[in-house]
Parts: C-alpha cells; structure tokens; sequence
C-alpha cells in the first residue's frame, strides 16, 4: 500500500529529479536534487521566474540545438520543433505568450525591457558566450515559453531551440532536498 502510495504522489502530485548539467548554476548545481510540482499549471498558470521541468524538443537531448525554423542571424530560434523528447530538462522561464524576446550581454530583453535576474543569482556569459547577443527580437507564439538556463553562457536553452509549448511542462520545482547544506526552497 506504501509503495502504491508513493507511486502516485509520483505520478500526480510532486516528483523528485537530479539536476544532470551545470546549465542552471548557480541556481542549481550538478547532482543536486530537486521536487517538481506537477499539478500546479492545473491551477495557475506558469510565469517568468518560475524553474520547470519539461520535455525539450525531439533532437536537443542528442545534444544538438535544433532550431524548428530557419533561424535568422543575430535573432533566437522562433520555432521549437514539434516533436518532445522523452527526457527531462530544467530552466527558467523568461518570457511567456506575445512577449518579445532579444538577448543583451545574456539578459533577456523582454518587451523591449532589459530582465535582470530579481531574487536570484545568474552566471553572465562570457566574452564571446554562444548566444549571449541575439539582438533582434521574435515573439513567444500563444501557448508557448520562452525558457533559459541560469548560466547564460553554458546553457542550452530556447535561445537556440525555440519556445516551447505549455503542455511539454512537466511541473514547477519548488525545493531542494540533496546535498542536505543546500536543501531548502527555489
């Protein structure tokens, strides 16, 4: 009965993932772990800020950004593709449905208004940081999000594949659990 238990707060409820890269630090580090909320977008919907666990677009997970749209120069990938992958990734969301998105220095520029991270810590990117100026701005298709990694520089993110779709959201994750000096709330 136990164990029915807890597969179904599993399934349903709050699930628990291991962070697999560096693509969300400082915010998370690798081999953390984290709970997801998996019923909250049930309730309300997701928002900039929130960190979700979500399938990526078919291809991402070979480690390739696939971009589901001729991609202009010095513009994010406009388009997932529209096939999910089966694994999970984690990020941030920045922007959501008929927002604008540019990148300056790695900071979005949503609506025009350049995001600086509000309550938590970002890793800038680099000199010459992949995807770190992308000038010229598309706009989040409705039912979509814009997602990026805390790591700007280091980070596959929907710069590079696209916006995804809400309903390729897994959960929003709310705490940490593993290693027990980080565990607290996100």
């Amino acid at each position: 009965m136990a164990l029915g238990l807890a597969l179904l707060i599993q399934a349903f409820l709050v699930k628990p993932y291991q962070i697999p890269s560096g693509s969300m630090e400082p915010t998370l580090d690798v081999g953390q772990r984290i709970l997801a909320n998996r019923f909250i977008y049930h309730f309300t919907d997701p928002e900039p800020g929130d960190v979700v666990v979500f399938h990526p677009p078919a291809g991402v997970d070979r480690g390739g950004a696939v971009c589901g749209a001729p991609r202009q120069p010095n513009t994010p990938c406009a388009e997932a593709t529209p096939d999910k992958s089966s694994e999970t990734f984690i990020k941030r969301i920045i922007a959501g449905p008929g927002d604008t998105v540019a990148v300056k220095r790695g900071l979005p520029v949503v609506n025009g208004v350049v995001q600086k991270p509000d309550g938590y810590e970002i890793n800038p990117c680099g000199p010459a940081g992949q995807g770190c100026d992308l000038p010229d701005p598309i706009k989040v298709p409705e039912g979509h999000f814009f997602l990026m990694g805390d790591n700007r520089g280091q980070s596959e993110d929907s710069r590079f594949w696209g916006p995804l779709p809400e309903e390729w959201l897994i959960g929003k994750a709310f705490g940490t659990y593993w290693p027990p000096n980080r565990i607290g709330g996100l």
